[in-house]
């Protein structure tokens, strides 16, 4: 299997995409790992498997239309596989094999079998030491954005999945790359106030926009990192826009970018910018903090 990711935008040609197939029902709220389930359990709104099983179908159907490879995770009983980006990330032609909090390491085992056509020198493995997932991860042509926790909060917050260590182990790996770092803002009860991954609070696109929460970012030197980067070409999003999850885009091509129906704003600047956007309902998997971007794991865009 070749791999090759270099950017979020390039035509998107080999996808694993999350299943919610025995995804083991409602866990309790001291089962969960994240604020926003933890609101939707309280609430008894917490999202069906069939519900979720629907929503992941629909986005399969639109990827294989637009000539997309989707492979999906073997079921495994009873455990959550809906966001497949977190197993691992594709940067350049090596997947990193992320190191996910305990209650996640068992969804590795359905991906690996994917992954049997990639040779063992092409998959790295963090060290104890290094806590990393996908969706803190961001290929940008050379660059490659991490979004992290300093050790005073990733000591605090079950929120926090990526540590200060990674982007050192990163830097190893990937030398010809220039890693930059992202403090995120982390809350274990409020889902307003914590941006899960740097996925949850960012999503670039190939025109050199950007869409972005900028409180999810913690350090006010990222914040104008950011506004200067995409100066004149960023749509600014709200904390509630951030909680529905609304900078959780994927694209499928550099003008093709999938979204939600209910996205109104963002879709109307999305199409004002040039793009096409492509909808389809995720709103029950996105209870669950993640949405399009954590539910897809590229292993091949083409150039």
């Amino acid at each position: 299997m070749k791999l090759r990711v270099v950017n979020e935008w390039d035509v998107l040609d080999t996808v694993i995409l999350g299943t919610a197939a025995s995804m083991g029902g409602t866990p309790t709220v001291a089962e969960s790992y994240d604020p926003k389930s933890k609101e939707h359990i309280r609430a008894g709104t917490f999202p069906t498997e069939a519900d979720c099983q629907r929503e992941l179908n629909g986005l399969a159907s639109l990827l294989e239309s637009h000539g997309v490879r989707v492979l999906r995770p073997n079921t495994l009983q009873d455990v959550n596989q809906l966001f497949a980006r977190d197993v691992g990330a594709v940067v350049e032609d090596r997947l990193v094999a992320t190191r996910m909090i305990e209650d996640r390491a068992a969804e590795w085992e359905g991906i690996a079998p994917l992954l049997s056509g990639v040779s063992e020198s092409h998959i790295l493995r963090p060290p104890a030491g290094v806590r990393i997932e996908g969706g803190d991860v961001m290929p940008m042509n050379g660059e490659l954005w991490v979004g992290y926790s300093a050790p005073e909060d990733f000591g605090t917050y079950t929120t926090s999945r990526t540590n200060e260590a990674a982007l050192d182990w990163l830097s190893d790996q990937f030398s010809d790359w220039n890693v930059r770092g992202f403090q995120l803002t982390k809350s274990d009860e409020d889902p307003r106030a914590n941006a899960l991954h740097l996925d949850c609070c960012l999503s670039v696109l190939s025109g050199g926009h950007a869409l972005v929460h900028l409180d999810g970012l913690k350090l006010a030197e990222d914040r104008t990192f950011i506004e200067t980067r995409f100066a004149g070409q960023m749509l600014g999003v709200d904390a509630q826009a951030m909680y529905d999850m609304q900078c959780n885009l994927i694209s499928i091509t550099p003008l093709d970018v999938v979204s939600c129906p209910s996205f109104e704003s963002v879709n109307q600047q999305l199409d004002t910018w040039g793009y096409h956007v492509h909808a389809t309902p995720m709103k029950e998997t996105a209870k669950m903090e993640g949405l399009l971007r954590c539910v897809t794991m590229p292993l091949h865009r083409k150039a």
